[in-house]
């Protein structure tokens, strides 16, 4: 049996054609994935994210599990609503989950995981607190419900979804939340344009989106939302990294803190093990095909491999996301195995399109 979110009825009401994510029943577009994509980019658009999973940490000395707990250092956090993008990793140094944890006070932060690895990490979490902090509670919030509202009038259609909102969330950077009423509102996506996530009272949240679309928001399915991400140079879990995988081999070395004396779960294991591979953007030069995942890729330095493709709808070229020999250089034209014809790509500095613009040639 699928698990639904508090807005399934909506998405059915609106046509929306549905498949199994990750056990959960979600919509892939609402007739369109290109016209969402597009949305998102020059206007914007909401996507239900409800099946990924709030999780909150309470009492004293919850900053010091965290510390200990997640591989970017939360002491980088010291405003309330300050969030830190971080891996979970295993003591083997590869990758649980990637997640967001948010600062609200010494004895308070909230997380917001992956919806398929959200079991593994509350488990995760629950044998390291017993271990370290029983004292601290851990509780997952079902009550809760999220909204992502993406594009470049998106921030301004929510506070027009929201009265009083813009108060509270205008002055807001980039990676910062805020508390308006019920809803939480953090300056975060998954896009690569601006826009909110907004945490809100799951018996509420069908209201919110009736007056986001009200407000010209168009609904948008996770057929975009992967189109969207790629183009942005955005991993998704299960495909760019998991749990076979250094983070360092996964563009995610920006989230690892080796610097600072702290440990942390599978630091010992990253310094020891240095990277041999990298995470790169590919852009296809030949025609006659479309960049997917698993394909080969030859390069003068070894083999490689795709580990997400699309056809971007912004560039209107393949894009795609490899692991590559440490050695291939941006500018340097690689061979892509597609349906056992060898196709030339670049490789790529990411991301490749972000807030509206094409970022590469």
């Amino acid at each position: 049996m699928l698990k639904t979110t508090p807005l399934y009825a909506v998405h059915r009401a609106a046509g929306a054609r549905m498949v199994d994510f990750g056990g959960w029943d979600m919509p892939v577009h609402y007739g369109s994935q290109i016209e969402e994509h597009r949305a998102v980019r020059t206007d914007a658009g909401m996507f239900d994210v409800s099946h990924m999973r709030v999780v909150d940490l309470e009492g004293a000395g919850a900053r010091d599990f965290l510390r200990y707990a997640l591989a970017n250092n939360v002491d980088k956090l010291k405003v309330p609503g300050k969030a830190l993008y971080s891996c979970l990793l295993t003591p083997a140094g590869t990758v649980i989950d990637d997640l967001i944890v948010y600062f609200l006070h010494e004895d308070f932060f909230r997380l917001v995981v992956n919806a398929g690895t959200a079991d593994k990490d509350i488990a995760w979490f629950r044998t390291l607190l017993a271990e370290r902090a029983p004292a601290l509670k851990l509780s997952t919030r079902e009550d809760l419900a999220m909204v992502a509202v993406q594009g470049p009038n998106a921030r301004a259609k929510v506070w027009k979804a929201l009265p009083g909102s813009e108060s509270a969330s205008a002055a807001l950077g980039p990676f910062n939340a805020a508390i308006h009423g019920d809803a939480f509102i953090a300056r975060t996506g998954y896009t690569g344009e601006d826009g909110f996530e907004i945490v809100y009272p799951a018996a509420k949240v069908e209201a919110l989106w009736t007056r986001l679309a009200a407000e010209g928001v168009r609904p948008c399915g996770l057929g975009a939302r992967d189109t969207l991400r790629l183009e942005a140079g955005m991993n998704l879990y299960g495909q760019d990294m998991d749990e076979h995988v250094s983070p360092l081999e996964s563009g995610l070395a920006w989230t690892i803190d080796l610097k600072s004396p702290r440990d942390f779960v599978g630091k010992a294991a990253l310094v020891a093990n240095p990277p041999q591979r990298q995470l790169a953007g590919l852009l296809l030069t030949d025609k006659g095909g479309v960049l997917r995942a698993h394909q080969a890729v030859h390069t003068a330095h070894g083999d490689g491999e795709i580990t997400s493709g699309t056809f971007s709808p912004t560039l209107q070229r393949s894009i795609a996301l490899a692991r590559l020999p440490r050695a291939a250089v941006a500018g340097e034209t690689v061979r892509v195995v597609v349906r056992d014809k060898e196709l030339a790509a670049t490789v790529v500095k990411l991301p490749f399109a972000r807030n509206g613009k094409v970022l590469v040639q």
